[in-house]
């Protein structure tokens, strides 16, 4: 037993970083939705005390997941996989719409939101794929396998919920299992250089189309990006308004709780576009102390990664990694304007419950293929 005690690794580096993450975020959910919830709720601390309980929740759950063998998960990658499939099919019936979007479900009184399950069974269940096909993803027919469940679960997200944002993170995080796992490269520089070359050529499309009424609003998107004070009055005006919130902060900001966008400027501040409030407020020095946050929290995992016991190891901590790092990448384009906006939060700082739980939840994963480092 002492043996096993002293070989067991406990990442006290990647802990302190989620707990700086969390603490973080509640203050400034606090800071950035307590205008509106006042007006809307009778209640300043709303939208604190609903991301608090799902913080604690995951909390507990990561702690949990940081003592169950990792290995398990090799075993249970079908029936998790099944039930995240099986959680969106029940949103076409018992789905609760939430400013016009439906896309959660209500199960005992609580509020999830499937699309954020079906990001960590994509992990678990490409892991698992990726040590079984093994040689075979050199093959265009064993790539293929690997890349088909996830695409499926992708696919379901944006035809039920029509979430085009998770659908993507989906792809993203098994294409960035895939690109590890495999020898190689020129496939994905391919793949990678059509991808945009198509994106560029829709964006060109969309530019010179002369119809706009009745355009989808994706598109009307991609024209808010192109240039936002033209659609100042429509799809461009939570992006404008950020810009604004950015451009006011200056370098040390205006100080915690004195930004003037979070007062019903920019439309649900709290969720994806908290970034642009912590630039108003903490300025470009806390802009760049949240990324480095970040970038130390993905070294973390690199570290645990390469370090892992095994290979399905290394994949878990692998996908855990790709799916923040992307998100983080995501949301600060979408705030300053260098990508369309997709709706991506922040993680463990924006507002939502159902994501917080399932990024601690995988946090704990991770944490369990660290304990495991070093032992036989």
């Amino acid at each position: 037993m002492r043996r096993e005690r002293e070989e067991s690794y406990i990442d006290y580096s990647m802990i302190f970083i989620i707990l700086f993450l969390l603490a973080f975020g509640l203050i400034m959910l606090y800071s950035t939705s307590s205008y509106e919830a006042n007006l809307d709720y009778g209640d300043s601390a709303y939208y604190f005390k609903h991301q608090l309980i799902p913080s604690i929740l995951g909390l507990v759950g990561m702690v949990v997941l940081s003592y169950i063998p990792y290995r398990i998960y090799a075993r249970l990658a079908m029936p998790i996989y099944i039930a995240a499939a099986a959680l969106l099919v029940a949103i076409i019936p018992f789905g609760k719409t939430i400013n016009g979007a439906k896309r959660w479900i209500i199960i005992a009184g609580v509020s999830i939101q499937p699309a954020e399950v079906a990001k960590v069974a994509a992990i678990i269940f490409t892991a698992t794929m990726i040590i079984k096909l093994k040689k075979n993803l050199t093959t265009l027919k064993g790539f293929g396998i690997a890349l088909m469940f996830p695409a499926v679960l992708a696919g379901m997200v944006y035809i039920i919920t029509r979430n085009l944002s998770s659908a993507i993170i989906i792809m993203g995080i098994t294409v960035v299992m895939l690109f590890i796992s495999t020898p190689g490269y020129r496939m994905y520089i391919i793949v990678a250089v059509g991808v945009l070359a198509f994106a560029a050529a829709l964006v060109v499309i969309i530019a010179n189309s002369n119809q706009t009424s009745g355009m989808n609003y994706r598109f009307e998107r991609v024209l808010a990006w192109l240039d936002p004070q033209a659609h100042a009055s429509g799809k461009g005006f939570q992006t404008l308004q950020a810009l604004y919130a950015i451009g006011s902060g200056g370098i040390f900001g205006k100080g915690l709780g004195e930004s003037m966008q979070k007062m019903g400027f920019i439309p649900e501040a709290q969720n994806d576009m908290i970034f642009s409030i912590i630039c108003e407020e903490l300025g470009l020095f806390g802009a760049i102390a949240v990324m480095l946050m970040f970038l130390l929290l993905i070294w973390r995992l690199m570290v645990v990664a390469n370090n892992a016991p095994d290979m399905f190891g290394a994949l878990l901590v692998i996908g855990v990694m790709g799916h923040i790092a992307i998100q983080v990448i995501l949301n600060i384009a979408v705030v300053t304007n260098t990508i369309p906006n997709t709706g991506i939060t922040l993680p463990f700082i924006s507002y939502g419950g159902s994501a917080v739980i399932i990024q601690l939840a995988e946090i704990g994963i991770a944490l369990n293929v660290a304990r495991n480092i070093g032992r036989d």
